[in-house]
């Protein structure tokens, strides 16, 4: 049955007497009709809807938002996708086939129930941080066209005992209860392996509370969960997820693809030069999509204040030498400008210094130091 899985919730909404749980999946039940061409049903469902008790419109049940009794912290933050948001991510051939196999599934998902293959949603992204777990979430949830309901640890982990395995239970009935993609970002923080000597009785009690919500959740509901600590896990957590995906730091094409992509509203002198951008990608070995954005960010403010109307190849690495926090000197950042590939006359001009000045810089015991 094409649309199963949201007659099934509204039939598990009925008989839990869950209005709320029947209304909101009864619209996204109405917003598929529609697509699909079903406007007569879908405006039958619509008129059943029309009571005195509906709410006008459908995002206002997220506005109730479960909070923490202790703190009276909000314990989710929600993420609305529309057409108008843009989110592009600079991944791995590899990841995207995943994503795109992963997505592919849940949109199919009433399909593969008809010839009876039932799977977890769950999904875990690991790998460093700030190489785009939570933006990818964000993309499949625009691309699923869900809100995206985002865990906030900080409010759900409580000082008081027994008070986390509570909060938990509330955020996966509260997700329940809608239709949305469940978040648990940091996910290390309650999923941390109960053989850890340093972890005390509660929070492996968490861990168990932890696995039970998902083990219900799963099933019928879309769930991703978030690391940079993957080793940090409990082996049981794993085998929760039918799904896993590293997001790993990116190789030197993508590097050069995060350049034009966050320098593209910028005039910038070495666009077309494939040997400077290579040098560049070199230069930004081991950094994180959020540090190469916050570089080329950077490199543009400089620009902007300068009443620069385009950016120099010098520009940019000069940005990088300040973000990696070497040495305040003269002779540091002359080595590893010239190192990465900067012209002796630009390195004097920039440093406003002579280019004899550079020379000698370059011909002192910095210059084995690789600039470090």
């Amino acid at each position: 049955m094409e649309f199963g899985n949201e007659v099934l919730k509204i039939i598990e909404g009925g008989l839990d007497k869950n209005k709320d749980k029947v209304k909101s999946y009864s619209r996204l039940l109405i917003e598929k009709l529609n697509e699909k061409g079903e406007t007569r049903y879908a405006e039958r469902i619509k008129r059943a809807l029309a009571d005195k008790s509906a709410h006008p419109v459908y995002m206002d049940e997220f506005l109730s938002k479960p909070t923490d009794q202790d703190s009276q912290m909000d314990m989710v933050d929600i993420f609305l996708p529309t057409a108008k948001d843009k989110i592009e991510l600079v991944l791995s051939d590899v990841t995207k086939q995943k994503l795109a196999n992963y997505v592919g599934t849940i949109q199919n998902r009433s399909k593969l129930n008809e010839l009876g293959i039932e799977l977890s949603e769950a999904l875990l992204l690991y790998g460093p941080p700030g190489c785009g777990k939570t933006s990818i979430a964000q993309l499949i949830a625009q691309e699923l066209n869900l809100p995206l309901v985002v865990a906030r640890l900080d409010s759900m982990v409580s000082s008081l005992l027994g008070s986390t395995a509570k909060n938990i239970r509330r955020i996966f009935d509260y997700a329940k209860e809608r239709p949305c993609i469940l978040f648990l970002d940091e996910f290390d923080a309650i999923a941390k392996a109960r053989t850890d000597e340093n972890e005390v009785g509660e929070l492996k009690r968490v861990v168990n509370s932890l696995l039970q919500n998902i083990d219900s959740f799963a099933e019928n509901n879309i769930l991703i969960c978030a690391t940079n600590h993957e080793k940090l896990l409990d082996e049981a957590v794993w085998r929760r997820f039918s799904v896993t995906i590293e997001v790993p730091r990116p190789n030197e094409d993508m590097r050069i693809q995060l350049i034009r992509l966050y320098l593209e509203n910028m005039k910038y002198t070495f666009k077309d030069d494939s040997k400077a951008l290579r040098k560049a990608a070199k230069a930004l070995a081991d950094l994180a999509p959020s540090d190469i954005r916050t570089i080329c960010y950077n490199t543009i403010k400089s620009a902007v204040v300068s009443k620069k109307e385009y950016l120099d190849y010098i520009d940019f690495l000069y940005e990088l030498y300040l973000f990696k926090n070497y040495k305040e000197d003269q002779v540091t950042p002359t080595i590893f400008l010239y190192n990465n590939g900067a012209r002796q006359n630009d390195i004097a001009r920039l440093l406003s210094i002579s280019l004899r000045q550079v020379r000698n810089n370059l011909s002192s015991n910095g210059e084995s130091k690789n600039g470090e």
